[in-house]
Order: structure tokens, then sequence, then C-alpha cells
């Protein structure tokens, strides 16, 4: 390794507590809203047609604005972006909270899905640089792996806590105390070495262009699943992210300083980590949709017994990403943890298509939980960490943007695809089984039982699929274990081979 790749900061394992603290905010403020936006409707007359764009406002603006978060992470620097993101968090969560009527609700919505995109890159990106060596990095994108992973079931059980024993509004305001905890711990101890900013020019035509067809695919996937696939507003918004999406990859292709280097995902491991997180959350946003539904509306679990009974899944995860992935990932290859962690996944996700009216929750619905965390955590713990490792220190912004990116899409596509899915099984189910139902109630239970089983199928489908292109794409050897990789004219490393690994750059 290079001699300028020796400086360790002594206060990196502090900076870690208050980083992770951010991410974990971000994450479970994803789901947490879910669980809160019944009593949030009813309280503020929200008519059923707009409750969507409680959620749909923040993807937007997340989804749409996070490369461009990242750039600006690299380009005006990761802490003080850090910082910037929490406080503007926070002041964004204050006003949900205090929110008067629907607009305002929404409007901070999407005011926090836009410091989240500055706030989510500028994490990860931090945890890249100050974390380079091998044995330190498995173990630093273990415990950020896990909160990544098991943030969104967190989610789940405090906002089921907060709803039922405060109120809705709580929901907001915990992440208050949050935000302004990690930014003063990182004002204090976290600490980004000048030399590893990107200070090209900002790429305005790429950033335009990007947001925009980000947010066109986001919306398009939210309005299938309540027009439709065929209809007209739908395709039209596919067809418009289609073409900016490919104006923008033309866009960056040419211009000196792009928002989004091609090199950082043309990388085949690199563009196998996004493909296969991408489709991996749309298994795992599918799953928190459907068990969450199932648990309240058919077995008749309370809030708060529902976020307790996703426990079990944050264990599984907590283990897999922090005593799986992290202590075997400098041992063996990185697609050696991630194929049979998303396997494992999907195994237990195969067991969660066999509930019923009746079914256990300690004989299959908790076996299916552990499986399902603790592939995920095998799996998430090294795609956090390839997916930043061997970029230049300059890139690291938007290469954890990407990231993100991957998983906020596919979190868009997940929720849309899966809820179109399982409408149309229930439905089909309910005409078919109309004629001989003996109670209307119980048939709309197992009407919706059935839609839910149909669609955790179709994720049990996805979740492979992530693992096909896990073993696939992924092919640089253990961290650690291999060679440095040679420079190419951009300054980026080469294509890996099957026994190299990347080496990250670290300027002193």
């Amino acid at each position: 390794m290079p001699e300028t790749a020796t400086y360790v900061d002594p206060r990196r394992w502090k900076a870690l507590i208050f980083i992770a603290l951010a991410q974990l905010m971000v994450v479970l403020d994803a789901t947490i809203v879910n669980i809160a936006l019944p009593s949030a409707q009813e309280d503020l007359g929200i008519t059923d047609a707009n409750r969507q764009w409680v959620i749909t406002a923040y993807a937007l603006a997340f989804g749409g604005l996070l490369l461009f978060g990242g750039r600006v992470a690299d380009l005006w620097g990761r802490k003080r972006t850090f910082i910037t993101g929490l406080l503007g968090f926070a002041i964004a969560s204050g006003l949900g909270g205090a929110a008067a009527d629907q607009a305002m609700l929404m409007g901070a919505r999407a005011l926090q899905g836009v410091f989240g995109a500055l706030l989510a890159p500028a994490a990860l990106s931090l945890l890249a640089v100050t974390f380079t060596e091998a044995k330190e990095r498995a173990k630093a994108f273990g415990i950020f792996g896990a909160i990544a992973g098991g943030g969104g079931a967190v989610g789940l059980i405090l906002g089921g806590v907060l709803t039922e024993y405060l109120n809705w509004r709580w929901t907001f305001f915990v992440n208050i105390p949050f935000a302004v905890v990690a930014a003063t711990g990182a004002l204090l101890v976290v600490r980004e070495p000048a030399e590893s900013r990107n200070t090209s020019r900002l790429d305005v035509p790429g950033v335009i262009l990007a947001t925009l067809g980000l947010v066109s695919l986001v919306y398009g996937f939210t309005r299938a699943e309540s027009d439709g696939w065929l209809a007209g507003p739908t395709l039209g918004l596919f067809a418009a992210a289609a073409v900016l999406l490919l104006t923008f990859v033309l866009v960056e292709s040419k211009v000196k300083a792009p928002l989004l280097p091609l090199r950082v995902v043309t990388e085949r491991n690199r563009a196998g980590i996004y493909a296969s997180l991408g489709l991996a959350v749309i298994g795992m946003f599918g799953l928190f949709l459907f068990l969450t539904y199932y648990l309240q509306i058919v077995k008749g679990y309370t809030p708060v017994t529902t976020g307790l009974a996703f426990l079990p899944m944050i264990v599984g995860m907590i283990t897999g990403s922090t005593q799986i992935g992290a202590r075997l990932m400098t041992r063996v290859r990185p697609r050696l943890l991630m194929a049979p962690g998303f396997t494992v996944a999907a195994l237990g996700m195969l067991v969660l298509t066999q509930i019923d009216l009746d079914t256990s929750y300690p004989a299959l619905i908790l076996p299916g939980f552990l499986l399902m965390g603790l592939g995920m955590g095998t799996a998430f713990m090294p795609a956090m960490s390839l997916a930043t490792h061997g970029v230049q220190p300059r890139d690291a912004g938007v290469a954890s943007a990407m990231v993100n990116t991957s998983q906020q899409v596919g979190g868009a596509i997940g929720t849309a695809l899966l809820n179109t899915i399982a409408a149309s099984a229930t439905t089909a189910y309910a005409t078919s089984h109309a004629a001989g139902a003996r109670s209307l109630d119980l048939l709309k239970l197992q009407s919706m039982v059935h839609g839910y089983t149909t669609a955790i199928w179709w994720a049990v489908g996805i979740l492979a699929l992530a693992g096909v292109i896990a073993f696939t794409f992924i092919n640089t050897g253990r961290p650690g274990g291999g060679s440095p990789v040679a420079s190419s004219q951009d300054g980026e490393g080469a294509a890996l081979g099957e026994d190299e690994v990347p080496v990250p750059v670290m300027a002193h």
C-alpha cells in the first residue's frame, strides 16, 4: 500500500458512533412514518387519495437528489455536508411534527428528503475515507451494514411504541435528538482529509437530467401502483425517465467534470453491488409492507406488538453483519458472502410464503424472520464496504450516493410492483371464491393473505436473482488478499481480476 495510505485517525471509532447514528435516523425514518400514517391521516383530515403523498414526497426528493447530494459532499466537504444534512433534517422533522394541515406535513416530508439526500451519501463516504485498513474496514462496515439493513425494522418498532403510547407527531420529533447528538459528535471527532475533495466545477446539466430522470422513474412506479401499469400517465413518466436518464449517460460521457463519473458504475464489481442491492431492497420493502398489514389486520396485533415481532429479524441482521460478514470478509471473497447471504434471505422469505389465517408465529414466522435477518446482514455488510472500496477519494461521495440511489429506487419499485401484484391476486381470489363463501369477512381475509403470499413468492425470485447477480458480477478477491490495482489513465483502478483487490488511495 502506498506511503500516503498509512495515516490512521485516532478518533475514527468515536466518529463511527455518530456516523452510524445519523444513518440509523435516515433509515428508520423510511418506515417509522408508515406505522404512524393512519393516525396522522385521521388527525389532519388527509384523504385516502392524498395519503400516499406523505410517503411519496419524501421518496421523490430523496431519490431524485441523491446523486446531487453525493457530488455536493465531494465538492463542499463531507463533514460540512454531513452536519448541514443533520441540522436540516432536524428542522424538517420539527416542522413535520408540528404540522397543522396536510400541506405542511407533505412539505416537511419533502424537505426531509432534500436534507436526507445530503446526509446519506456524506455519511457513507466519510466512513469510506476514514477506515482504509482491511480488518478495521470490515468491522466498521459490518456495524454500518447492520444499521442500514435493520434500521427499517427498528423504525417499525419505534413507530409502534411512539404512536401507541404518545402520538404520531413523536415519530417526527424523535429525529431531533438523534440529529443534534450526531451533529455535535461530528463537530468534535469526525475528521476528513482535505485532499480527498473533488474541487471540479459542478455539472449543472448532469444535476438537472439525473434529478428529473430519477424523480420521473420513482413517480412512475408510484403512479403505477395507483393508476395501473398501462395508464397513460404511468407510461409517459417511464418514457420520460428513459429519455432523461439515457441523455444523462450521454452527457456524462462527454463533459469534463461529470456529476457521476462513468468509471464509478462501469467497474463490474460496483455494478454488481448496485444491481444486487437494488433487487434485494425490492424484496425487503415488500416483506415489511405485507407482514406489517398481515400481523395487524389478520392476526390482530397492536402496533407495538407488530414492531416487536420484527425484533428477531433485527437480531439476525446484526448477527449476520457483525459476526458473520465482518469476521469472514477478510478471509473469503465478497461474492462468497453476498450470494449465499441473499440465498439464505430468499429461503427465509420462502418460509413466509406459507402464512395463513391461523399461522403460528413461533413455528413459522419466527424462523422466516431469523433466516431473512441472517442472510441480509451477511450480504449487506460486504456490499456496503465494496461499493466504495477502490474508488478515488474524490469520487467517494458520488459512489456512496449510488448505493443509496439503488436502494431508494429499489424501495420505490418494490412498493409499487409488489403492491400491484398483491392487489391483483387479492381481487382474482375474491372473485373466484365469492360464490362458495360462507362469510364475506372471512373471504376478505383469505383473499388478502392470498395476495400477500403471491407477492412474497415474487420477492423470493427477486432475492434469488440478486444472489445470482452478486455471484456473477463480483469477482474481486478478499480485502487485503491481493495486489494493488494498477491505475488507469483516468486515475481509477483498472478492472479487477479474479484475484485482485481494490486498494483505497488515501491522501495524508
